[in-house]
């Protein structure tokens, strides 16, 4: 995140690794929306694997984005996005 300079445009970020948790334990999911004093039907999560990421936010009612990767098809996101940018589209929709 610091690398690509994106870190300023977030106020919480959790890596999986340095919480001691992986996806898809729901636990790391539910700390972000904690910690964002959030709930999961106002969150957005945003990933590349579509059960790691995007089943697994779905599964604790967060909405889903499938980041495009080739590897896969036919992912039961609610969002698919070819680039990041694409993000505020969606949030203006809902």
């Amino acid at each position: 995140m610091k690398a690509l300079g994106i870190d300023r445009y977030f106020k919480t970020i959790l890596i999986s690794e340095w919480e001691g948790m992986k996806n898809p334990e729901p636990e790391l999911f539910k700390k972000a929306l904690i910690e964002l004093n959030v709930s999961p039907i106002e969150s957005i999560f945003v990933g590349d694997h579509p059960e790691n990421d995007v089943e697994a936010a779905q599964n604790i009612g967060m909405i889903g984005v499938w980041k495009k990767e080739s590897q896969w098809d036919d992912i039961g996101a609610d969002f698919i996005i070819d680039d990041l940018k694409e993000i505020l589209l969606i949030v203006d929709i809902l």
